[in-house]
């Protein structure tokens, strides 16, 4: 079942491999969807593809690499626009 989720990443997420971190799970998951840095020190991923590969996402993501800590995350569920054709950093 194709899904999209939303997520902000807070805590030690910029300057640590996060984003990184998050689109090679991303490729080896073969979800499609972008992750960036926002201004305000939290890291942005948004992702489309099969739900249950989704939900494994978003657990390597409240991991993080070993050099981050992920104090918070913000998740929504939504409707997938298919727009993406590929995983990418911002």
């Amino acid at each position: 079942m194709d899904a999209a989720v939303h997520m902000v990443v807070e805590g030690l997420v910029q300057g640590v491999g996060f984003r990184w971190f998050v689109a090679r799970h991303a490729e080896m998951l073969g979800v499609h969807g972008f992750v960036a840095n926002s201004y305000d020190g939290t890291v942005e991923v948004e992702a489309e593809g099969d739900r249950g590969l989704l939900e494994e996402l978003v657990k390597q993501v409240r991991i993080g690499p070993r050099s981050a800590h992920v104090s918070k995350l913000v998740l929504e569920w939504k409707n997938p626009t298919h727009q993406f054709t590929h995983f990418r950093i911002r």
